[in-house]
């Protein structure tokens, strides 16, 4: 077998369709509400208690809903390519299995080895999030607060050198996911269910102090920043939709569960659109009673929620907020450290990685040693990072993962359209370039030509290309000295 063919050596529909049915190396817990739980558990976190009103304050002002818009559009075309491989090949995986499927091992390894970094930096922003409304209500309950030293990130305020709650709660919720998938999976379903509740507080009783005149100019004039990057104005807006991006994706770690549900040619669908549909409503109208309620530069706080509601003086209805924010947010860390240790497995399983990370757990039924190697590396990133530099760092991979999974859906409907399919996207030869084009825009920006020449509007930072380059060096070393030698998939 050549170098080449090895590296584009791919599993065939059939062989995964026919695997699902026989592996039995996860217990089938999981029904249609839990994995619809997952997926809004995932997507509905910090991107409503906490990014919704750091962008408004920091890049769009009131027209940060247009960011969520903008962002749920290009999220729900690379939704309806999930929901049709979800119902075609249910396996553990997601994004990486379905490459696997279509594009070949090499395509499949570097999506894999990309969200394998992605979930885990997710479950580092969103314990840094966490751990601000945790403190938040620490200090309205008790009137404590933890030493200057323990209270966030170097560089993150006076005094920080490491953020002690968010690395506590990741180490929490990967023993969690390590003793049994269902009580976490149960706990999460509720979780979730007082996440709901507390969004919608939000957004009912906000609704009673949105003053209009918040949302004007509903688009600021655009600024140049210390930073050397523009705010504000539509390459605002643009930039914003690159940062909640993050917000709007969420319901593909349901999809790394595939081998844990009891019908998931059924359910899998399902799960991906209802979660997202549910998720996106609650985005948009909290982004409107947010910037309605205070001036948007007030809401660049740890805790964006509870200081709109403290600058009115809301006391009352602070507390029960802040615990509705700690237990949805909760929820999100479940989610994507589930799918970050599901996708390591899959890795692993295939021999990409080596097997010993491919192990259940012989009590527990769980795949423990990724799963707590992960909680020790995403507790260390939670510590000592501030939340915006990981944040950056986490849309990138996942846009590419998107335009991968909107790309090889549309080839394969090309290549074998008899293939049975649990739910087709409809269409999708508008549906999926729309994906692509979508997430495109988001990683690079759109290029103008201005008064001083050509220059980009809105994608993601330069730091955050060179950080991600380093990443993928990284992966095609150990895939060429390691995985391409050990794969267990024959050409």
């Amino acid at each position: 077998m050549t170098f080449l063919s090895r590296a584009l050596r791919h599993k065939s529909v059939e062989q995964l369709q026919s695997e699902a049915g026989q592996r039995g190396d996860f217990r089938r817990v999981l029904g249609l509400w839990q994995l619809t739980a997952i997926g809004i558990g995932a997507i509905i976190g910090v991107g409503v208690f906490v990014l919704a009103g750091q962008q408004a304050a920091a890049n769009a002002g009131p027209a940060v809903v247009l960011s969520f818009l903008i962002a749920g559009v290009g999220s729900a075309c690379a939704a309806l390519s999930y929901a049709e491989f979800s119902g075609m090949i249910p396996v553990t995986g997601s994004a990486y299995t379905y490459g696997y499927a279509v594009l070949g091992e090499l395509v499949a390894w570097i999506i894999g080895w990309d969200l394998l970094l992605e979930y885990a930096l997710i479950v580092a922003v969103v314990a840094i999030g966490w751990s601000g409304y945790v403190q938040a209500l620490l200090l309205q309950l008790t009137g404590l607060s933890l030493p200057a030293w323990a209270q966030g990130a170097p560089g993150s305020g006076d005094g920080h050198v490491f953020n002690v709650i968010a690395a506590g709660i990741s180490l929490l919720i990967a023993w969690m996911l390590t003793v049994k998938t269902e009580w976490g999976a149960r706990a999460n379903t509720a979780i979730v269910a007082i996440k709901v509740i507390g969004v919608v507080l939000v957004i009912g009783v906000g609704a009673f102090y949105v003053d209009t005149a918040n949302w004007h100019p509903f688009i600021p004039a655009a600024t140049s920043g210390a930073d050397g990057e523009t705010h504000f104005g539509w390459s605002g807006v643009l930039t914003a939709s690159s940062v909640v991006f993050f917000a709007v994706f969420g319901y593909d770690t349901l999809t790394t569960a595939a081998e844990e549900s009891r019908n998931p040619q059924r359910d899998l669908p399902r799960a991906v659109l209802l979660s997202l549909v549910v998720s996106m409503v609650l985005y948009l109208a909290v982004s409107m009673v947010l910037t309605g309620m205070v001036p948007y530069p007030e809401l660049n706080s740890p805790a964006p929620v509870d200081a709109a509601f403290k600058a009115l003086h809301l006391n009352w209805v602070r507390g029960v907020i802040n615990v509705a924010a700690i237990a949805g947010i909760t929820s999100v860390l479940f989610a994507f450290m589930l799918g970050a240790a599901r996708i390591w497995f899959a890795l692993a399983r295939d021999g990409l990685l080596p097997t010993w990370f491919a192990k259940i757990h012989p009590k527990y039924g769980t795949p423990h040693r990724p799963t707590m190697i992960l909680g020790v590396f995403i507790a260390v990133v939670a510590g000592l990072l501030p939340i915006g530099e990981v944040a950056e760092l986490v849309n990138i991979g996942t846009l590419s993962a998107f335009i991968v999974i909107c790309t090889a859906v549309l080839i394969l409907r090309v290549r074998k359209p008899q293939i049975k399919r649990a739910f087709r996207t409809p269409a999708i030869w508008i549906i999926s370039p729309l994906g692509v084009l979508f997430s495109l825009l988001l990683i690079f920006g759109v290029p103008w030509m201005g008064v001083h020449g050509w220059h980009r509007i809105g994608g993601l930072p330069a730091i955050t290309f060179e950080r991600f380059v380093i990443w993928m060096v990284l992966g095609c070393v150990i895939y060429f000295c390691y995985g391409i030698r050990h794969s267990k998939v024959d050409d």
